[in-house]
């Protein structure tokens, strides 16, 4: 089995930064793709960021140069820093990571619970 847990949401005034974490546990034999994704109430669910095994990463354009995806393959963590927050980054954020786990030879996609970000204008 699988975990992802993220942590690191909360309330933030506009401008302000927050850094999300997110670590997976439980019988990994190797990570892919860790991503980051978000939800805003009465919205689909929107890519925010990914980033690749070795580190190549993209964005969504309405974060590119606030928002940073890294990620630390030793702790199997992936981290999203979010600076010069405005109001429409207010979402429930969740993170996502293709795994393959040690008695499966196949990349299963695992979603965390989600954690709330909420940007005061």
């Amino acid at each position: 089995q699988v975990q992802l847990v993220e942590s690191g949401g909360g309330l933030v005034q506009a401008g302000g930064s927050l850094r999300l974490s997110c670590a997976a546990s439980g019988s990994i034999f190797s990570i892919n793709v860790m991503a980051w994704y978000r939800q805003a109430p009465g919205k689909q669910r929107e890519l925010v960021a990914i980033i690749t095994s070795t580190g190549s990463s993209s964005y969504r354009d309405s974060v590119k140069g606030r928002f940073t995806i890294s990620r630390d393959n030793a702790k199997n963590t992936v981290y999203l820093q979010m600076n010069s927050l405005k109001p429409e980054d207010t979402a429930l954020y969740y993170c996502n990571a293709q795994i393959q786990t040690v008695t499966r030879s196949s990349l299963n996609s695992y979603w965390g619970q989600g954690t709330q970000v909420t940007v005061s204008s």
